[in-house]
Formats: C-alpha cells, sequence, structure tokens
C-alpha cells in the first residue's frame, strides 16, 4: 500500500492560530475603543470652542451673553450634525458678562475618563473625570 502525502493544516496548527488571533483582539480592540473615544473628545472640544466664537459674537452684536439660545446662537451637541450618534449635549450657564459651556457626556461616550467638558469665557477649560488633571484631558 502506498501512502501519499496530504497537504493541508492540521487541528493543532488551526487552533494554535485562532489563539494568537484571540490574543491580539484581546490586547488590539480596547486600545481601537480608547482612540475611538479620544476622538470623540476632540470633535467636541472644537465643538466648544465653536461655541465660544459664538457666544462672543452674541456679545459683539447684543452686549451680554443673557438671550443665546443653544442649537440657534451656538452648537447645543457633540457632534453639531443631528444624523450622528450623541455623544456629549453642550448648555451654557450665562450672566451678562459671563458664560460656562458644558459638554455633558452621554451614554455612548460614558466610559471616556474624562467625563464632563467645561469651558469658560475666560478661556479656563476644565473636566469632571477623578484622578486626571484638566491636561490630560484638554
Amino acid at each position: 500500500m502506498k501512502w501519499t502525502k496530504q497537504r493541508g493544516f492540521t487541528l493543532i496548527e488551526m487552533m494554535i492560530v485562532v489563539v494568537v488571533v484571540g490574543i491580539l483582539a484581546a490586547i488590539g480592540y480596547p486600545a481601537y475603543q480608547d482612540q475611538v473615544r479620544k476622538a470623540r473628545r476632540a470633535d467636541c472640544q472644537a465643538v466648544l470652542m465653536e461655541a465660544v466664537n459664538a457666544l462672543e459674537r452674541y456679545y459683539t452684536e447684543q452686549g451680554a451673553y443673557t438671550g443665546a439660545t443653544a442649537g440657534t446662537d451656538y452648537p447645543s451637541r457633540c457632534p453639531v450634525d443631528p444624523s450622528q450618534p450623541l455623544f456629549y449635549d453642550v448648555a451654557a450657564a450665562v450672566t451678562a458678562t459671563t458664560f460656562t459651556l458644558t459638554a455633558t457626556v452621554q451614554p455612548m461616550q460614558e466610559e471616556d475618563k474624562c467625563k464632563n467638558l467645561t469651558l469658560t469665557n475666560t478661556g479656563q477649560k476644565g473636566q469632571s473625570g477623578a484622578g486626571l488633571t484638566v491636561r490630560d484631558c484638554w
């Protein structure tokens, strides 16, 4: 009886490949998710800066910040496009001469360690994440 050489992979070789791919995915996916959260946060920081510019224009035209409305005079969400999922809700606490913008984290972004972002009329930045500095988040 003549034995012919079979071509292909053994079950052990296939299992080793599956284990290696699983290990790479276990390391890579959380890092990917972290980068996605950072990109969303950067997008919201840009929206907050846009809102600051809009409120400053409003102040220049009206002489006070009071009366400026979210969604009309400045962006009220991050991202601005309403067809996109909501990651942060933007609100402003205004007086006649000051304002504080707050981007409140929403469920799709709640794993972000920085949590809520703030920006004032003086340019002071803030965040509500525990154990982090403003520099870490901005």
